[in-house]
């Protein structure tokens, strides 16, 4: 059997931190006819290196990869290799990690505690340019991402207006820097820094620095336009704030 791409079948990539799990569903792919299970990775790094190898079709990744870096391990092969379909696996079905895995760019989720079979048809459906989603969970998908999409629009009005001062202080806020280490990295004083803390809070509509950090990275500050600055990376600059 020819798959869309050209080769004789499905090129399988197979990312999960459990080896007996992989051997286990290696065993069952290679059985079928038209799924060839081209790579094997315990680990994101391995699995990156062998996504730029063996360009594989479609990609099963464990929720659990690496701790919980396999919805980072999703979002990098969807961006490095668009046309690889991601299927997430997940150790139980819920809502929650349904709609972190299909913001990461998965195509397919399903949970460990599915059929065998039911991933092959996973497989075979996602590589078809498919969707495959649990039966049941279209409808809160739909609207945890409608929500989650209007949280990241109105957080990003309220970033919107901040000055350029109180945006890099809320970048080194952001790595826990407290206000000696915010105004030595920006040459101000704690007290200034104390300040533009405060009209960062009033701005963004939370009650401390924690909630702050929190509401920034929940919101992903990957979709503001400016870095994260480090604080051990923060140059020395020209500053018009008053120096206690």
């Amino acid at each position: 059997m020819t798959n869309p791409s050209g080769r004789d079948a499905i090129q399988v990539l197979l990312a999960d931190e459990q080896g007996l799990f992989r051997e286990a569903v290696r065993i069952v792919l290679t059985a079928q006819p038209d799924v060839d299970v081209v790579a094997e990775a315990g680990d994101e790094e391995t699995a990156l290196q062998a996504v730029a190898e063996f360009v594989p079709d479609v990609a099963l990744v464990s929720m659990a990869l690496g701790g919980y870096n396999g919805l980072a391990t999703a979002r990098s092969i969807s961006e490095s290799l668009p046309d690889c379909r991601v299927v997430m696996l997940a150790p139980r079905a819920d809502t929650a990690t349904l709609v972190d895995a299909f913001e990461a760019g998965a195509s397919g989720y399903l949970s460990k505690q599915s059929p065998i079979s039911e991933l092959v048809d996973a497989i075979r459906a996602v590589h078809l340019q498919g969707i495959l989603v649990p039966p049941g969970s279209l409808p809160a998908l739909i609207r945890s991402l409608v929500g989650r999409r209007r949280d990241r629009d109105e957080t990003a009005a309220r970033y919107g207006k901040l000055t350029a001062r109180e945006r890099e202080v809320l970048s080194l806020l952001i790595t826990g820097a407290d206000n000696d280490s915010i105004g030595q990295a920006l040459l101000i004083s704690p007290q200034t820094a104390r300040t533009h803390v405060q009209n960062i809070l009033t701005k963004l509509r939370v009650h401390s620095r924690l909630e702050a950090a929190a509401l920034v990275r929940q919101l992903m500050w990957r979709d503001l336009a400016d870095p994260i600055v480090r604080i051990d990376e923060a140059q020395p600059q020209m500053s018009n704030d008053v120096v206690a």
